[in-house]
């Protein structure tokens, strides 16, 4: 069940009238939820419902054994026990086939040939996603940062609600289990800025997202041979700019279906393509993703102490590293994050020696003043250099992430500098989509929130004729057909 269709569409009105004409009974409320959001999961595969309930029940076990055990090793070994429970479901689902593979390779590249045993397994949607939701409920428990709920329908709910449950944004437990006590609260403000939310994504998606994947970059990464390096590079942009708005997309109608069923989610995407860092680039791209690596990854690695020198640096790139891996059971994904591991690397150690440097030429003599004229222009490049950076790294990265295999990233690397080949697939309209894209990142990150406070005025008749008006819109200009969001794979 596709977010931009008629059968969404139908499920979410009558979950939305039954959720509030339900307001003043907020246990079968909850209950109704946890059923709706159950019969939306197994809308995609009805054979994967066990198995949500199975890490359901784990984590909620989990969580009760915590809260009832004093000693500390005793709650060590629970979460040991969950966290272990939890990815083993996830790595048998998600990379049993990957391991095969790679270990067939290894065997006959040694000259020992065996037989496997290869299973024909299928990946449950957003198995990703609520693993790691059900990990960070553990984790935090025993941290201390959170109280294990009581109620099995709260936990079970948190886990498999709905709008999230297949392609984020990961929800922390801190953050949604309070809502469930609290009476939702459905006003004019919450309902623009949920219908303002969904219409962004829409449009992200059918519209901006479709025609790129459609026109050029599928096509180009099809068969990279056969385009020329114009084609090539346009693609390489275009991947880019299609894989946020397909995934931004997705979280915004996720997060504005929530806001109009009375919870509230973070943010999951803030204008990544105005980093001009990529430290800056990973704290504004995925947000709950990064911050979940951080969190629960890289703070393991890390250990009691605070990481400094090689230390850090090693951990920051397993960090990536892992996460490239956690997108995708392929050496492509590999090593996509690897890049980006080297690359924070090699940005903090520059970014370390330069501060030093400044701090050097401060101590030293002045020699004599900078004007502001010329403050402003190093202001300027140092900006425009770290976005170039920023931006182009991100780009030839995914250029892995796109690829089904090694040999397409190849081909594509070797067209890209050959500089042969006519124009076919860019278009102005493809630029016109890259480059308006990219343009509205510099827009200030509140434009939403600032815009459901001044549609408080209008009236509800204009109001629902403008965003009715938006919908048709939307419609009538996108291409026929929704292809399924880029994120549901992982």
């Amino acid at each position: 069940m596709l977010f931009p269709t008629f059968d969404f569409a139908l499920f979410f009105l009558v979950v939305f009238t039954a959720s509030w004409l339900l307001l003043r009974w907020s246990e079968p409320r909850k209950a109704f939820l946890l059923a709706a959001s159950y019969f939306f999961y197994g809308y995609w595969d009805y054979r994967f419902l066990a198995l949500l309930a199975l890490s359901s029940t784990i984590n909620y076990f989990a969580g009760i054994a915590l809260t009832k055990l004093e000693a500390d090793h005793a709650k060590r070994k629970v979460v040991i026990i969950g966290v272990a429970l939890n990815l083993l479901i996830l790595g048998f689902f998600k990379y049993y086939g990957f391991f095969l593979d790679s270990l067939t390779d290894i065997l006959l590249a040694a000259g020992l040939e065996r037989d496997l045993p290869f299973l024909e397994i299928i990946l449950p949607i957003g198995i990703s996603f609520f693993t790691f939701q059900g990990i960070s409920y553990v984790v935090d428990i025993y941290r201390g940062q959170i109280k294990a709920v009581a109620s099995p329908v709260e936990l079970f709910l948190y886990i498999s609600f709905f709008p999230q449950l297949v392609a984020g944004p990961i929800v922390r437990a801190s953050h949604f289990l309070p809502q469930l006590s609290l009476r939702p609260v459905l006003d004019k403000t919450a309902v623009i800025f949920g219908f303002l939310l969904i219409i962004s994504g829409l449009f992200k998606k059918t519209f901006i997202s479709h025609y790129l994947a459609v026109e050029l970059v599928d096509p180009v990464f099809f068969d990279p041979v056969s385009y020329g390096s114009i084609d090539i590079l346009a693609a390489q942009y275009g991947y880019a700019v299609q894989v946020y708005c397909d995934f931004s997309g997705y979280s915004d109608i996720a997060i504005g279906a929530a806001a109009l069923l009375g919870y509230k989610f973070k943010r999951n995407f803030d204008r990544p393509f105005a980093a001009t860092s990529l430290v800056m680039l990973w704290q504004r791209w995925h947000i709950s993703l990064s911050t979940w690596l951080r969190d629960y990854l890289y703070r393991a690695l890390r250990g009691p102490k605070r990481d400094s020198g090689w230390r850090m640096y090693k951990n920051i790139f397993l960090t990536m590293l892992l996460g490239g891996l956690w997108h995708g059971a392929a050496w492509t994904f590999v090593i996509w994050g690897a890049i980006h591991g080297v690359m924070l690397v090699i940005e903090r150690l520059v970014k370390g020696r330069f501060h030093a440097y400044v701090k050097r030429r401060e101590k030293a003599p002045a020699s004599g003043e900078t004007g502001s004229v010329g403050k402003a222009l190093k202001g300027y490049i140092s900006f425009w250099a770290g976005w170039f950076f920023t931006f182009h790294v991100f780009t030839v990265a995914t250029i892995f992430f796109r690829s089904p295999d090694m040999e397409t990233a190849t081909a594509f690397f070797d067209k890209m500098f050959n500089w042969q080949g006519s124009l076919e697939l860019f278009t102005p309209f493809m630029m016109v989509l890259i480059v308006g894209a990219l343009a509205v990142q510099f827009l200030p990150g509140n434009l939403f929130e600032r815009a459901a406070v001044r549609f408080q005025n209008v009236g509800m008749v204009t109001l629902g004729a403008l965003l009715g008006g938006s919908l048709l819109l939307i419609e009538a200009t996108g291409p026929e057909g929704v292809a399924p969001f880029i994120y549901f794979q992982f």
